[in-house]
């Protein structure tokens, strides 16, 4: 298994409108291509003042990852659907891919 974890700095003021989307729309749309969410939501702290949000999704390879993803945001239910209230409020964007199980593994 394996996690993507994706950070989102968003354009000031957008953060809640943000999160609501990604929660009640987007997140809906990622179950039914397969796409596994494990959390999503704003950031608990504002670095530099910037407004974030983050979204957890897991994996079962790299190669599934790009198969569901290809699939998804090629689909027109994204595309026609909440695509635009989410790519709107983003300045930017940062994802990162993991092993679950190293994730998971004690420190030292």
């Amino acid at each position: 298994m394996i996690l993507e974890i994706r950070t989102y700095r968003l354009k000031p003021g957008t953060r809640d409108e943000f999160v609501r989307v990604m929660r009640e729309e987007a997140e809906p749309l990622l179950a039914e291509h397969g796409i596994t969410v494990v959390s999503s939501g704003p950031s608990l702290v504002a670095e530099a003042g910037h407004e974030e949000a983050y979204l957890i999704r897991r994996f079962d390879s790299l190669e599934q990852r790009e198969k569901l993803e290809d699939s998804f945001y090629s689909s027109a239910p994204w595309l026609d659907g909440p695509r635009e209230a989410i790519v709107s409020r983003i300045e930017s964007y940062h994802t990162i891919v993991v092993d679950e199980t190293e994730v998971a593994r004690p420190a030292g």
